[in-house]
């Protein structure tokens, strides 16, 4: 049976991508630092499901679970784990916004780099990186780290698809860009969406569809895609002004 690694596993959009590939028939790989979830969360899944505990703020662990991840016949690699905070960066939590990043850009580039290609040797498989919308707009005032992280992982999968197409590689990445999700994100970044999120289920259900194709930039949300399109023809300074007001509505 063809097999997933699914990190940031044990809740949210992370959880329900296990829920739906198990139903699709995949054997999974879960990696968390909740143990305990993760458990729980296998003993509901109707597949094989290894269980990994790893805090992927911490470089050793993360080139730990490469080397346990290499030999494994991957075909899907979801970069998932994640997190963000609402803060005026000037009194923002240095530790949190130096772990955000570890976990954001450091955790999502080790793996990608380490399982890329191992999945070109074998000439298939898939890797999604779930950025955010954040990742698609400028800048984002009173969550700046976390906007600026997403900005790295949309620059750095649109290159590596570049790179792939021009090997003329069987190998797909795409980066997940959805706007507001109704899961536990608000709570850990303390904050209250300012628009309107979509479920869990409907965003994964979307993400899987469009990353079969080999949808680069998949943004499941209608409202978000006319939100990033109309970006594109509103000057930066006004469109910071507007994303500054939208955080703020957010609860800071």
């Amino acid at each position: 049976m063809p097999t997933a690694c699914i990190t940031g596993a044990s809740s949210g959009i992370g959880k329900e991508f296990a829920a739906q590939l198990a139903a699709r028939g995949y054997n999974l790989i879960l990696v968390a630092r909740n143990t305990k979830a993760l458990e729980e969360l296998a003993a509901e899944l109707a597949c094989k499901c290894r269980i990994i505990s790893c805090d992927l703020s911490k470089e050793a662990q993360c080139m730990q679970l490469t080397e346990e991840l290499k030999p494994l016949d991957i075909q899907i690699l979801i970069n998932n784990a994640g997190f963000g905070d609402l803060d005026r960066f000037a009194q923002s939590d240095l530790s949190k916004s130096l772990d955000m990043i570890n976990v954001n850009i450091k955790a999502l580039h080790i793996l990608t780099r380490k399982l890329l290609p191992e999945l070109m040797k074998k000439d298939r498989g898939y890797i999604l990186n779930v950025a955010s919308s954040a990742g698609l707009l400028p800048g984002g005032p009173y969550m700046s780290t976390y906007y600026a992280t997403k900005a790295y992982v949309t620059s750095l999968t649109n290159a590596i698809y570049q790179e792939l197409q021009e090997v003329h590689s069987n190998v797909h990445i795409s980066m997940l860009c959805p706007g507001p999700v109704n899961t536990n994100f608000n709570e850990t970044a303390n904050v209250t969406f300012a628009l309107p999120g979509i479920s869990a289920k409907r965003c994964v259900s979307y993400c899987l569809k469009e990353m079969s194709k080999g949808t680069l930039t998949i943004v499941p949300s209608p409202l978000m895609r006319a939100a990033v399109w109309g970006s594109r023809f509103t000057p930066k300074k006004i469109l910071l002004s507007i994303l500054s007001k939208q955080q703020k509505k957010k609860g800071y």
